[in-house]
C-alpha cells in the first residue's frame, strides 16, 4: 500500500486558496465524488485511484470516492461529468483522446473546450507489440511485410476503432503509404489474448500494458508511439527514431464540470503541484509503471484542445467511422 505523506505547502511554494463561493466546509463536508468512465481494473481508473490517493492528504479534509460509470467507449460517464451539479464535489478521471474522437462519430453532451481542467497524471504512449519470436523487429520491417502483402498481416487494436489503440495504426499507416488488416477488439486482455496465441500478428495497446510481458521475455515492441523513449522501456526505440512522425497516446487526468467553484478548482491544482513536486509521487509512480506527464490547470487544457485540433485533421484525412 502506498503511504500516505503530509507535505507542508507552503515549503513548496503553494498555499490552498479560502474558498469563497463552494461550500463553505468544502472539501470536508462530504465525500468528492471521482466519476470513471471506463470498468475497474482500466488504465484511466488505475490513475483516478492512483492520484487520489496521493493528494488526498495535500487536500486536509478531502475524501474521494471512485464511481465507475461505463458505456459507450466512456461516453456516457464524460457525459456525467459535464453536466454534474458545480459544486466541487464531482470531479472525473478521462482519458484525453475520447473528449475529441467521440464528438466526431456521433452527438455527445459535452464541449471539451468548457470542461475544467485541473489535472493531468499520465501520458501512456501507444505500441505496435509483437510475439517474442516473431520475424518482425522493428516498424521497417512491418511497413515492408505490409507493403508486400497487406493480408497478409493482421493488427489487433485493444480498444477498437476510434481509440489511440487504432489512431497509432491510422498514423503509420499514412506515413508509411500502406494499410493493415485491422482486427478491432474490446478491451487489452483481449487482444493480448490473440497476440499470444497467434491469432493476430500485431497488437496495438498502450506502453504500461505490454510492460510485464515484455519483461517477461514473452512480446516485443516494435515501437513506441511517444515524443521520447519512456524510462521503463528505454530500449524501445520511438516511431520518430525509426522515421515516421507519429505521436498518439492515452493521456489520463483529472477535470471536472463547466462552473466549478474556482476556489476549489485552484485548490485542487495547489494540491496536485505539491504532489507531483514530491520525489515519493514519482517513485511510487515508477513502482507501478504509470508514463507521467503531469500537467496543471491550463497548461492541460492546452494539451487537450491541441490534441483535438490533430484528431480533428486526421479525421478529416481519413474518417474512421463512415
Amino acid at each position: 500500500m502506498i503511504a500516505r505523506r503530509h507535505l507542508p505547502l507552503a515549503g513548496l511554494g503553494l498555499s490552498l486558496p479560502v474558498l469563497r463561493h463552494a461550500h463553505a466546509a468544502w472539501p470536508a463536508d462530504r465525500p468528492i465524488e471521482v466519476i470513471v468512465p471506463f470498468p475497474p481494473g482500466g488504465g484511466v481508473d488505475a490513475v483516478a485511484r492512483f492520484a487520489t490517493h496521493q493528494v488526498a492528504p495535500l487536500l486536509p479534509g478531502a475524501r474521494f470516492v471512485v464511481s465507475n460509470r461505463p458505456g459507450a467507449s466512456g461516453q456516457l460517464g464524460m457525459e456525467a461529468i459535464f453536466n454534474a451539479a458545480p459544486d466541487g464535489h464531482t470531479i472525473g478521471a478521462i482519458g484525453s483522446l475520447n473528449v475529441s474522437t467521440l464528438p466526431l462519430e456521433r452527438p455527445v453532451r459535452w464541449k471539451a473546450e468548457e470542461f475544467t481542467y485541473i489535472a493531468n497524471i499520465v501520458d501512456d504512449a501507444c505500441g505496435l507489440w509483437v510475439l517474442a519470436g516473431s520475424p518482425l523487429r522493428n516498424l521497417g520491417d512491418l511497413v515492408a511485410a505490409l507493403k508486400r502483402s497487406p493480408e497478409s498481416v493482421s493488427v489487433g487494436s485493444a480498444a477498437g476503432v476510434g481509440s489511440d489503440d487504432h489512431l497509432v495504426l491510422l498514423g503509420l499507416e499514412e506515413k508509411a503509404e500502406v494499410r493493415a488488416l485491422h482486427a478491432p477488439f474490446n478491451g487489452t486482455a483481449q487482444v493480448q489474448r490473440d497476440l499470444l496465441s497467434g491469432a493476430v500478428n500485431v497488437a496495438s495497446f498502450n506502453m504500461s500494458e505490454g510492460i510485464v510481458l515484455m519483461r517477461e521475455g514473452k512480446i516485443r515492441c516494435l515501437g513506441q508511439a511517444s515524443p521520447q523513449r519512456w524510462s521503463a522501456a528505454a530500449e524501445v526505440p520511438t516511431f520518430r527514431e525509426q522515421g515516421f512522425d507519429v505521436v498518439i497516446g492515452s493521456a489520463r487526468g483529472i477535470v471536472g464540470p463547466p462552473g466549478f467553484p474556482p476556489e476549489a478548482a485552484r485548490a485542487m491544482e495547489a494540491a496536485f503541484a505539491a504532489a507531483f513536486a514530491d520525489p515519493a509521487f514519482t517513485r511510487d509512480a515508477e513502482r507501478v509503471s504509470l508514463p507521467l506527464r503531469p500537467l496543471v490547470g491550463a497548461a492541460y487544457r492546452d494539451m487537450v484542445l491541441a490534441e483535438g485540433e490533430v484528431v480533428r485533421a486526421m479525421f478529416a484525412r481519413r474518417p474512421w467511422r463512415r
